[in-house]
This record gives C-alpha cells, sequence and structure tokens, in this order.
C-alpha cells in the first residue's frame, strides 16, 4: 500500500477500500427517504475516504478502517445537508410566514389569502409574492424538523442506532392522513397546481400554461402551498420523531 518512496499509494487504497465506502452508504440508504440515491451517497463517501487518506497517519489496518468509517459517513451527512440548499435567512422568513399562516388559519378557521397573509406580515402584496418567488425549491420536509428541542443534529444522532429509520417517520399513518387532510384544505387553485405538479408530473411552464397564468406565479403557488403545509406538520413530524425515540428508549 506504499509507493517506492515510502508514501502510501492513494490508488490502491482507494480501491482497497471502496467497498467500506459502499458498505457504509448502504447501511445510511436503508434509512433514509426514497429521493436519496445510493450513487450521491457513493460519491460524498469517497470524498470522505480521500480526506481520511490523507490525514491518517498511522497505517492502514483496523484502526484506519475505523477511522476511515467515521470520515466517510460524515462527508455522505454533509452531502445530505448540502441538498438543503435554501439560504438561511430565507428558511427564516419562510417559517415567519409559515407561523402566521398557522396564526390567521385558526383565528379565522380557513385558509388566509396572499393579502391578508402580506398584511400580517407587515410588507406590499408584491414584496410578499417576491418572498414567494426566491424560494423556489422550498421543501416540505427538511432533515434538520427532524432535530429535537435541544437542537441535536438529527442526521448525527440518528445514524448511530441500526434500528433507526427516518423514512419510517414520514410512512406514518397518522402523518401521513394529517398530509392528506392538509391537502385538502388547500385553495382550489394551489391543490389543482400540486395536482398537476405531483401526480401529473407536469413542470411549472406546462402547469402555467393549463391554469392560464406565468410560470413564475406557478412558483409562488407552490411555495405558498408549501408553507401551509408545513405550519401544519412540522410540528406532527418532530412529535412522531420524539415517539419513535422513546419507544427505542423504552424497549
Amino acid at each position: 500500500m506504499y509507493t517506492a518512496a515510502g508514501q502510501p499509494d492513494r490508488n490502491e487504497l482507494v480501491q482497497r477500500f471502496v467497498p467500506l465506502v459502499k458498505r457504509v452508504a448502504y447501511h445510511l440508504l436503508a434509512r433514509l427517504p426514497a429521493n436519496v440515491q445510493f450513487e450521491d451517497l457513493v460519491q460524498n463517501g469517497m470524498l470522505g475516504l480521500l480526506d481520511a487518506i490523507d490525514r491518517f497517519q498511522e497505517g492502514f489496518g483496523a484502526q484506519f478502517e475505523t477511522y476511515a468509517t467515521q470520515r466517510v459517513r460524515g462527508a455522505m451527512l454533509d452531502g445530505l445537508r448540502a441538498n438543503d440548499w435554501l439560504p438561511r435567512n430565507m428558511r427564516k422568513e419562510l417559517r415567519r410566514i409559515e407561523q402566521t399562516i398557522n396564526q390567521l388559519e385558526h383565528a379565522h378557521g380557513r385558509a388566509p389569502s396572499e393579502q391578508e397573509l402580506a398584511d400580517a406580515l407587515g410588507m406590499p402584496l408584491a414584496e410578499y409574492q417576491k418572498v414567494l418567488q426566491d424560494a423556489r425549491g422550498h421543501q416540505l420536509v427538511y432533515y434538520e424538523d427532524f432535530a429535537g428541542d435541544d437542537d441535536a443534529d438529527f442526521l448525527d444522532r440518528h445514524f448511530t442506532d441500526d434500528d433507526s429509520n427516518p423514512a419510517s417517520i414520514l410512512e406514518d399513518k397518522d402523518l401521513r392522513e394529517n398530509l392528506v387532510k392538509a391537502i385538502g384544505r388547500l385553495p382550489e387553485r394551489e391543490k389543482l397546481m400540486m395536482a398537476l405538479y405531483y401526480e401529473q408530473d407536469l413542470n411549472l411552464r406546462e402547469i402555467g400554461e393549463v391554469m392560464g397564468v406565468t410560470e413564475s406565479r406557478v412558483c409562488q403557488l407552490h411555495s405558498q402551498a408549501i408553507a401551509r403545509l408545513r405550519g401544519q406538520l412540522v410540528g406532527e413530524v418532530k412529535t412522531v420523531a420524539s415517539k419513535q425515540c422513546k419507544g427505542k428508549a423504552l424497549g
């Protein structure tokens, strides 16, 4: 595993430990949502392996495998976090919108209009719609949503438990039923947009043609629909995760 000059042969070491990277990837993949790709985990894991080879100084036996496994897993988790690309300030603004939606829904017993939301947020309607436009890519669930009240990182904490499965949290019966109900409470235009996007697999331009609006308007409607759903469901996601953790502790 060393060159004639006594230096580690990186190419041979990489080939030797590729199975380790794949093993870690399969180990994580079994507990991740279906949209996470095995190849993406392996690609990030290889970066962790190269980093481990460069940093480790004491030979490449069992001790190195333990060290490399940690670096490989860490690189994969970093890659998963990086997929949540929305800037922190934008995420913070969206959380404010979600909270406002929740407050207005409880106060009026119905979904608030965009104008009502803009007024409650203290911004012009055009500015509110720009926030929605800039939030393109806003997701229903982020990995950070699984963190508990102590703000412990879900990914770091969860994957130390071989029996854990974040996908099972998203598949929880009550959570799915509540999601269906939340979608049913969306305003008709947003409900139509979600059906065209997620059920009919139309892109934003095609949806705009069906609904007679611009592509940017469809983007705004999508961001607002996700904000409405998150406002109702994120607390339930944490509750399900907490119940699973407590169940394992009692078991």
